[in-house]
């Protein structure tokens, strides 16, 4: 499929359903992309090995290096996890001496989270994972920014598609309750 849809799933006509041959698993954009996350993480694995690291706190580093201090809800929503996901990790974290979380003062059902002082030493230390990243990456400079492109624009539409289910649904439940 090459133009760009707004429809989803629930939109597929009754008499196209079944109709439709199944693509083998070598053709399919969520193995490609499933294979891919894989063996990203398993590339950074003995990058991040030397700072005491693993990928997801790795993806959590480089949001609070960026901005902290940060919420939860601002980490999950950055690295698209939620908090029951993410609570477990940044605890693993902060027993490790990488963060520190405190509640908000201004508002105190929020927790915001900021690298300590041995979080932040590792930001230099961390400055050549991902230029050694990018040469084990078969892909040409130009090839890589592409790709980056088409996946945030793939992820993004998604984000949409997903908020948008999730917003139909809480609909269906109100109209359903009334």
């Amino acid at each position: 499929m090459t133009g760009k849809t707004t429809r989803n799933h629930s939109d597929v006509p009754a008499e196209a359903a079944g109709t439709v041959k199944v693509p083998r698993l070598d053709q399919q954009l969520c193995f490609a992309l499933y294979s891919a996350s894989g063996l990203m993480t398993k590339l950074y694995r003995p990058l991040l090995d030397p700072l005491g690291l693993t990928y997801p706190q790795y993806l959590v580093m480089l949001v609070l290096w960026e901005h902290a201090p940060s919420t939860v809800g601002a980490l999950g929503e950055a690295l698209g996890l939620d908090s029951a996901t993410l609570t477990p990790l940044l605890k693993r974290m902060e027993a490790g001496g990488l963060v520190t979380r405190r509640r908000d003062a201004a508002d105190e059902r929020r927790v915001l989270v900021e690298p300590t002082a041995r979080g932040q030493a590792l930001r230099t230390r961390a400055q050549d994972v991902s230029a050694a990243f990018a040469c084990s990456v078969p892909l040409e400079p130009g090839e890589a920014k592409a790709l980056h492109a088409t996946l945030t624009h793939l992820v993004a539409g998604m984000r949409n598609v997903v908020a948008e289910d999730a917003s139909a649904d809480a609909e269906a439940l109100v109209s359903g309750s009334t």
